[in-house]
């Protein structure tokens, strides 16, 4: 068998193993960039913080609306049961027809009743003056097309109110205002009565503010799919 070192003078058979493995590893391998497919400890806890965050009720969402209505808190339990009697005598009351405002905001409707007591106030003019001034702005906020409060009319009222504004007089807005009065009565009003504020009010309990609460969520196996319990970041 020839001599290895005839053949292959360049081979220095007397480096060291070391050296060797090490020349020919670092000019074979590449070095691979850093991998980010494996979530660090951080990252895991973050991806599972997260997930606990979908099932959270936040605290400014749907909180406190409907419970504010029991801050009529002067109300008697005797003077919320008359309010059951008739609308008439819930709007004929401050304190009724605060509570009816109130809920009616939780409605996203209070241009209704907003609409009404406007109303009521243009009736109490006493000079012909004051009445110009007033119809134009209750006809710019609540009645022409597209106003900022624009409330529920049949064509006929609208237009009927929509004429006589020029030259208002101290009914101009009564078939209006009619229209709007039965609309709260009949649909509004009935709500009202069946709503917790006013159950409770009746019942003579004013509850504090809701307590938080979680909402729960049923967590799926695909979730937690590729963390594994990494116990080191504990």
């Amino acid at each position: 068998m020839e001599n290895p070192l005839l053949l292959f003078p360049q081979l220095n058979i007397s480096a060291s193993k070391d050296k060797s493995y090490y020349k020919v590893t670092k000019s074979t391998i590449k070095e691979e960039p850093h991998q980010a497919s494996k979530p660090g400890g951080k990252q895991k806890r973050n991806r599972l913080s997260l997930l606990l965050q979908k099932s959270e009720f936040h605290e400014g969402d749907h909180l406190g609306k409907p419970g504010n209505l029991t801050k009529a808190a002067s109300v008697s339990p005797e003077e919320a049961v008359k309010w059951g009697e008739s609308f008439d005598k819930l709007l004929s009351e401050k304190a009724g027809l605060d509570a009816f405002t109130k809920f009616l905001k939780t409605e996203f409707s209070e241009e209704n009743i907003e609409f009404w007591i406007a109303c009521e106030d243009y009736k109490k003019s006493k000079t012909a003056h004051e009445l110009l001034p007033k119809a134009k702005t209750i006809y710019k906020t609540f009645i022409q097309k597209d106003a900022p409060k624009e409330v529920n009319l049949d064509f006929q009222t609208k237009e009927v109110t929509s004429q006589n504004i020029e030259k208002p007089i101290i009914t101009t807005f009564d078939a209006a205002q009619n229209t709007v009065y039965r609309l709260m009565e009949q649909d509004s009003y009935p709500r009202f009565l069946r709503s917790d504020p006013y159950l409770n009010m009746i019942k003579g309990t004013n509850p504090s503010r809701p307590t938080l609460r979680r909402r729960s969520r049923s967590f799926t196996i695909s979730d937690f799919q590729g963390v594994r319990p990494d116990f080191t970041v504990w």
